[in-house]
């Protein structure tokens, strides 16, 4: 059985270009927007695309300071990047042969960032583009079968090590080496953990889908095609399945009774969530800046050189 998909809204990010600001400065016309402005368009339209204002390097920190007054730092993330400076860090450091699926920012924790801005230093010579996504259309384009097995939850598993092995490591993880700020964060998390000789496992009891505190809005909001092996690629699932038990991989996900969740279920989540996006392609100076529970985000691959920063608030 499927769902019927909307089709009568053609979503797409709202763009904001320097003659719709009057030329202005880009600081100075969020300044002009005020604190208030800026959320309710932002909630209005889930993702701002800001265009051909040339922000230059030095000229990122007065944008943020307005997109994003109280940055938090990157704890409990799992994928690969480095901080820059503060809570500025660049984005996602995979493979540029590899596309980065849909997924919301830490949508697996306790918490989350409500919103991102992405900063475009360079861009790629081809490719490279940040797909955005509506989170409702995401959670209509599955079938029922799919959205009925992912009703009770799920279970996020992460294997973090001491330093050597696959993935992050704890440290990396959380920002610290201090195992008792590791803990307290947990406890505050709601997460389960135990410690062995090689590093900690975590795990989580999250929901599938979320509800966005204004609008009311369900969304699909979970990492599970990103967790699961059937969303690596055949390739580097085979190589995992060849030297560990999925329940040892640095990250794994199950249904929240630990039933396993079957290949196709999340290949057609990584897929009609790529399927239905729409790509945000980057020129130096442009900056995007989403609501994290509305908008899901991802990467397409590229070539040559990519620099992309990103900071996340409250």
């Amino acid at each position: 059985m499927t769902t019927e998909v909307r089709t009568e809204q053609a979503w797409a990010p709202h763009e904001i270009t320097t003659e719709a600001a009057g030329a202005r400065d880009l600081a100075d016309w969020l300044t002009d927007l005020g604190t208030e402005g800026l959320t309710a368009l932002l909630t209005e339209r889930k993702a701002l695309v800001f265009r051909g204002f040339g922000v230059p390097p030095e000229g990122v920190e007065p944008v943020l300071d307005r997109l994003l007054p109280n940055r938090l730092p990157y704890v409990h993330g799992n994928s690969p990047r480095t901080r820059v400076r503060g809570n500025l860090y660049t984005s996602t450091e995979y493979p540029q042969r590899l596309t980065i699926s849909m997924h919301n920012e830490l949508n697996y924790a306790r918490s989350w960032p409500s919103r991102l801005a992405f900063y475009c230093q360079t861009a790629a010579e081809s490719g490279g583009a940040t797909p955005v996504l509506d989170g409702e259309l995401w959670l209509a384009s599955l079938d029922a079968e799919v959205r009925e097995a992912f009703a009770g939850g799920i279970r996020y598993v992460q294997n973090l090590h001491d330093g050597y092995g696959l993935g992050k490591s704890w440290q990396d993880t959380f920002e610290t080496d201090d195992r008792a700020a590791v803990e307290e964060f947990l406890a505050r998390s709601e997460a389960e953990w135990e410690w062995g000789p090689d590093g900690i496992r975590v795990s989580q009891l999250r929901r599938a889908t979320t509800t966005h505190p204004v609008t009311g809005a369900e969304v699909w909001f979970n990492q599970a095609d990103q967790w699961h092996p059937a969303g690596l690629g055949d390739d580097t699932a085979a190589e995992l399945y060849q030297i560990l038990e999925p329940a040892e991989f640095p990250q794994y996900v199950t249904l929240a009774d630990g039933t396993p969740i079957p290949d196709e279920y999340i290949l057609q989540i990584r897929d009609r969530g790529l399927e239905h996006a729409v790509d945000v392609d980057w020129h130096p100076g442009d900056f995007l800046l989403i609501d994290n529970v509305l908008t899901a985000h991802g990467r397409r691959p590229f070539e040559g050189s990519r620099r992309i920063l990103v900071a996340m608030s409250d």
